[in-house]
């Protein structure tokens, strides 16, 4: 793999840009893997690349229903932070976090992370003991938040109202290293490396089936074929539930869909993250200008991906109260993608009933800021059988009524 570099820019442009290689390889599957890792979306694909990295395990296949990134991992709105309550998933997202903060470095690759600062807000008494009680936990388990008052979202934020009748701001919890990050250059960059690696990322090849011996898992068949495998990792997001059923066991989990949208773009006017939970709305800005909004979820369950005119009207139309500029701008596009819920909002890192396959889901609409968290977690797990990240996010939880109750820091709650 050539490194990406400023020389490397001005060699190319020399010659009129003929010298690129493919960023990663088109391949066909082999007879047999040591793993399979079925989902190229941010999560599946850091896996792979953990295996390989941190424990040389380089036999392996990505396989792809679709195309590389094009699930959720296309289709989020960026965010990266780390201000959770519970003492494990604050573990595994800071984790995940400082991996953010080098992992253009590490990958070679721009993956534009921009530590611009995240706010949730406090729009309701009952928020502001919330949040007060997060800022403490974080304290506790050493990640740096604070909690400020109005005046200071005020300062950080120009353009926000503060006063607004129904949503007035009374605060916020604050988190100065969070951020942005450029969704599909995570996938583009872990992508390459894992090609550099020798692994095979494998596009249009869907499964359609597990095959299992005594209780272990030996393959899976395809729509390009069957494939051998001793590990096999399921990283398909809200489609999990359907891929575990094929393996024979069910997840304890809900599919939805988590509507998103973007607006024309227009001048710098908001350099930082800003989340409302009280109406599941948050916005910052692209660096094309656009502003990114994000709404909330379907109130049934379903695997569209569509925009919903409902949740543009209650979004929007909470957010132009906080934000009265953006009652001016015209909606560019909008879009929803397939969330995977659990019941206590949190995600599942787990070996499953079947000897040798090992699932990750459930991150619900916090996916994207734990890939590199999630890829190395998981990657400890399917190395070895066990990771200090993963030990309390078991799928087995919920039998045994050890829940990680992330319905305020999620804000899903509803």
């Amino acid at each position: 793999m050539k490194r990406y570099s400023a020389f490397a820019i001005t060699r190319e442009a020399m010659r009129q840009h003929t010298g690129w290689d493919r960023a990663w390889a088109k391949r066909e599957p082999k007879k047999k893997y040591d793993v399979i890792i079925v989902g190229a979306g941010g999560h599946g694909l850091a896996t792979a690349y953990y295996l390989g990295k941190n424990f040389g395990i380089t036999n392996v296949a990505i396989l792809e229903k679709g195309w590389l990134g094009g699930g959720n991992t296309g289709r989020n709105t960026t965010i990266i932070r780390s201000n959770y309550l519970q003492d494990p998933s604050a573990a595994i997202y800071e984790k995940s976090r400082s991996l953010y903060e080098t992992m253009s470095q590490d990958l070679n690759y721009n993956v534009m992370f921009s530590p611009r600062g995240v706010i949730m807000l406090a729009q309701t008494q009952h928020e502001i003991r919330g949040y007060q009680r997060t800022a403490q936990a974080n304290a506790l388990q050493g990640v740096k938040t604070e909690w400020i008052g109005p005046q200071r979202v005020k300062e950080l934020c120009p353009i926000m109202n503060i006063d607004g009748p129904r949503y007035p701001v009374l605060g916020g919890l604050y988190q100065e290293r969070g951020g942005t990050a450029r969704h599909d250059a995570v996938a583009w960059g872990y992508a390459r490396a894992c090609s550099d690696m020798g692994m095979d990322v494998i596009q249009q090849c869907e499964v359609t089936g597990v095959r299992q011996e005594n209780g272990k898992v030996v393959g899976v068949d395809t729509s390009k074929g069957p494939i051998d495998c001793d590990k096999l990792g399921m990283v398909v997001a809200g489609h999990a539930s359907v891929l575990a059923e094929k393996a024979g066991f069910r997840l304890p989990m809900e599919s939805v869909a988590l509507q998103a949208l973007v607006s024309e773009p227009i001048k710098p006017c908001m350099d930082v993250v800003v989340m409302a939970n009280t109406v599941h709305g948050y916005m910052s800005q692209s660096d094309k200008g656009e502003m990114v909004i994000g709404g909330g979820t379907d109130g049934y369950n379903n695997y569209t991906q569509r925009g919903s005119f409902h949740h543009i009207e209650e979004t929007v139309r909470a957010l132009v109260e906080t934000f009265p500029m953006i009652s001016r701008l015209k909606m560019l596009r909008q879009w929803g993608g397939i969330v995977d819920v659990t019941g206590d909002r949190s995600p599942i890192l787990s070996k499953t009933p079947v000897d040798g396959i090992f699932v990750n889901c459930g991150w619900g609409t916090g996916g994207f800021k734990a890939i590199p968290g999630s890829g190395w977690a998981m990657a400890e797990l399917m190395a070895k059988g066990q990771s200090p990240l993963t030990d309390e996010f078991s799928m087995f939880r919920f039998r045994e009524g050890k829940f990680i109750d992330e319905s305020v820091a999620a804000g899903v709650a509803h």
